[in-house]
């Protein structure tokens, strides 16, 4: 299933990482763990480190190894959702006017 994980990191563990020259190895080796589908960088709205990450998901079982790299290594917080590509919108398409009928007032 594909998977959006967002990614925050604290502003404290993520200059110490920088400070230490670790930040970036740290963040390519849990990438390349992952392997995303695609993965974006941005200072969120609390002004943290942040991630955008799509990857896919084969069960719920790996959400500890998805997880935990970020937790041990920036005590970042995270979270996790389903996501749809276009492709996959128009698959679903059928299945939303099924329920537009039975639902829709």
């Amino acid at each position: 299933m594909r998977m959006l994980l967002r990614v925050s990191i604290p502003v404290e563990a993520g200059n110490a990482a920088a400070k230490a020259g670790t930040l970036g190895s740290t963040i390519e080796g849990i990438l390349a763990d992952l392997k995303p589908e695609a993965a974006y960088f941005l200072a969120d709205d609390n002004g943290q480190r942040s991630g955008s990450i799509v990857f896919d998901m084969k069960d719920t079982s790996q959400i500890p190894s998805i997880a935990e790299p970020w937790f041990l290594a920036f005590n970042a917080s995270i979270s996790l959702r389903p996501v749809m590509n276009p492709q996959d919108l128009a698959k679903a398409g059928p299945a939303i006017g099924k329920v537009a009928k039975k639902y829709g007032v």
